[in-house]
């Protein structure tokens, strides 16, 4: 028997007492206090704000802010450009008094990052993960930074349930997998435990998941903000940001593949389109509720994780975002950046939202351990354009020289400078809300709606969105490995829509329960004791909402999409040359593909550039694939093949010379009419068939059981 080393006892009894077993223990502060409710923030009322005092919720951020170091906890995987901000002549100023937002001759500079939320900083752009969508307006009155999401709701509705959520989505921690994926029991363990995520999971399980490109992805502000006009009157607002190339996505094979592809998709994707002067816009929408209509929906507007229907409100467009210059430097500017929603300029304000509430906290709280101290608005990329004058002083990293003897508020000896500035010299009011309420740990009745926004967010979708969406749970499902989860997420589904829990269950090899588990309710009465939870029935006017669904954006384009064009020695140059410039002039990109780099020989003895062999290119990075007349050898090719094969089984369009059709009869699918796949000998005839196909993005009623091939 081994002799221990001396003092090794001692130093795993020192270890024992840092490791924590949660079984059959009480939950606590940090510093030993029981919690008596850990579903909601201390509010003044059921609705009212959030208070400073919450000690709880503000240990238990502070902590989750400061967990990692120097990466964002969440967001860490991001890409960003600058651009320019224009509002239309349809200004806002009957509601808001932000210059920026009503003079259609200011131009406004922007830098926007987008990002992954779940995954490292080296994690794939291609998770299935809610896109981060976030935008800082460098305006004339300051910078306002509207930090949203490429989806319109959220998993939580208190900001106190915000670090659990994270925690449950991120590698489980005794063994650090999975990375960027939320495919595994904690996450579902907790999703199936918080009924009021069902609306959200519905979009993080559709095809919203898997974008396309940034270029082709909503954006949304997620929360109700007020607008102030300039007599300080109060209009609800929902921001939202409309891509003008449509909302697209990819197939989720496909997505799987781009990330061993090139893990860096959608980055290259965003650098490679500004650099050709392709730049991504879109536009700035809004929803307006009169501040006497709060209450006339049978959804609260203060709940995160409920949108307002475009039937109900619609969105009124009001000006353009245009990307049109790449950062210089990625650490600089894209990783230093620091959003806030607390970053407001007068014109803007604030609701009772409690995840909303929570977020003006936890922000400025993050970028504190991130970016070195209290100073890291000075760093060039968050800087303001006005000059910043204000009586703060030292800290880390300190740049600016303050002068004078003075750093305080009032002062003679500084001759009172700075001067507090009034509302209509442009200072800061808050908006004036009149508030009578208990001082308590709960969450309003008109938040307990969890399941009605769901099932409507389901019936939306088109018939091939709704497949996508219940195979994307029975893949997340499937590879949870606690049965009890399972069982109850299919629960849960019951409550959305009982077809596709039958569906989903199908998959798992499980039965469909009468009704799901009933969660602890989120609501503490006034002793303490927690209830069973009570749902609220919610019957929605809509049975289905047009917007929601992919199957009805925009299709009139085919700019900046990339083009494979399969080739051989002996190709028709012709007709290569024909659709390259047919493609050209509508803004897309064809790149020429051969067995080898370098050039391609024609039929006519000319030489073709060559941008990638069949060895360096995938058809899962293209949108559409060509097959020109003279390449009759690639029926040898496998690498061809399969191009041809996967670009096929992932409903891409496909054009082909009818002098091509021998490498076709070569594929799985064959020569045979197939929706999406044009075939013909007249070159301009085929091109224009060809970039029609183009703008309809994907041929999704091709998805049909069948000998695909993997």
């Amino acid at each position: 028997m081994a002799k221990s080393k001396p003092g090794g006892d001692a130093k795993n009894e020192q270890l024992a007492k840092h490791t924590t077993d949660n079984e059959d223990q009480f939950l606590t502060t940090n510093h030993g206090t029981r919690v008596n409710d850990d579903q909601n923030s201390l509010k003044a009322g059921e609705r009212g704000p959030s208070l400073l005092e919450d000690f709880i919720m503000r240990e238990k951020i502070t902590h989750f802010d400061h967990e990692r170091i120097p990466e964002r906890i969440v967001h860490a995987r991001g890409s960003a450009a600058h651009g320019v901000f224009k509002v239309y002549d349809n200004s806002l100023a009957p509601y808001t008094k932000a210059s920026f937002l009503t003079d259609p001759q200011a131009e406004t500079p922007v830098f926007v990052r987008f990002s992954t939320v779940a995954g490292s900083r080296g994690s794939t752009d291609l998770a299935r993960d809610v896109r981060g969508f976030a935008v800082k307006f460098y305006t004339q009155e300051g910078n306002f930074d509207l930090v949203g999401n490429n989806m319109p709701v959220f998993f939580i509705q208190d900001a106190m349930k915000f670090p659990d959520l994270v925690h449950a989505v991120k590698p489980e921690p005794h063994h650090e997998m999975p990375q960027a994926a939320s495919a595994h029991d904690t996450f579902w363990d907790f999703i199936s435990l918080m009924p009021e995520s069902a609306h959200m999971i519905m979009w993080l399980m559709s095809d919203r998941a898997i974008p396309r490109s940034y270029r082709m992805m909503e954006g949304f502000g997620v929360h109700t903000f007020r607008l102030i006009d300039a007599d300080g009157k109060s209009t609800f607002v929902k921001f939202h940001w409309k891509p003008l190339l449509g909302v697209h996505s990819v197939a989720w094979d496909e997505a799987q593949k781009i990330s061993g592809k090139d893990p860096d998709f959608h980055r290259r994707d965003l650098w490679e389109s500004i650099e050709n002067g392709q730049f991504p816009e879109y536009e700035l929408g809004v929803q307006l509720v009169p501040e006497e209509d709060e209450h006339k929906y049978p959804f609260d507007l203060l709940d995160p994780t409920k949108l307002i229907p475009e039937e109900m409100v619609p969105v009124q467009r009001i000006g353009r975002l245009t990307l049109n210059r790449n950062p210089d430097n990625f650490f600089a500017e894209t990783e230093q950046v620091a959003f806030h929603v607390g970053h407001i300029v007068p014109g803007i304000d604030f609701t009772n939202d409690p995840l909303l509430q929570g977020r003006l906290f936890s922000y400025t709280d993050t970028q504190l351990i991130r970016l070195g101290g209290p100073n890291f608005h000075e760093i060039p990329i968050n800087r303001p354009l006005q000059e910043v004058q204000n009586n703060q002083r030292d800290g880390a990293m300190r740049q600016q020289i303050n002068k004078g003897r003075t750093s305080y508020n009032p002062n003679s000896l500084g001759g009172g400078c700075p001067f507090q500035a009034r509302w209509d010299e442009g200072g800061f009011r808050s908006h004036t809300e009149r508030i009578e309420a208990h001082k308590v740990r709960g969450r309003s009745k008109s938040f307990f709606d969890h399941f009605s926004q769901a099932t409507l967010f389901y019936n939306s979708q088109s018939p091939a969105e709704k497949t996508h969406l219940e195979n994307a749970l029975a893949f997340e499902l499937g590879k949870v490995e606690t049965v009890e989860v399972r069982e109850r997420m299919v629960g849960i589904l019951t409550q959305i829509d009982r077809g596709l829990a039958t569906k989903v269950a199908d998959a798992l090899g499980l039965p469909v329960p009468d009704a799901p588990e009933q969660p602890i309710n989120h609501s503490v009465p006034a002793d303490g004791d927690p209830q069973e939870y009570q749902p609220i029935d919610v019957k929605l006017d809509l049975s289905a909402s047009a917007p929601l669904s992919m199957e009805n954006t925009v299709k009139d384009t085919i700019k900046s999409r990339k083009v494979a064009i399969l080739t051989a020695d002996g190709v028709l140059t012709a007709n290569v040359e024909a659709m390259l410039a047919a493609l050209e002039a509508e803004g897309a990109k064809g790149e020429v593909i051969a067995t080898r780099q370098g050039f391609v020989e024609g039929d006519d003895g000319k030489e073709l550039a060559v941008q990638h062999s069949y060895l360096t290119a995938a058809s899962v990075l293209f949108d559409a694939v060509y097959l020109p007349g003279g390449t009759a050898a690639l029926v040898q090719n496998g690498d061809a093949v399969h191009f041809l094969n996967e670009a096929f089984r992932h409903c891409k369009p496909i054009a082909a010379d009818a002098s091509a059709s021998d490498v076709l009869d070569g594929t799985y699918f064959g020569a045979g009419e197939h929706p999406g796949v044009f075939i013909g000998d007249d070159p301009a005839a085929l091109a224009k068939a060809f970039k029609a196909g183009i703008r309809q993005h994907r041929f999704w009623e091709r998805e049909i059981p069948g000998p695909i091939p993997a």
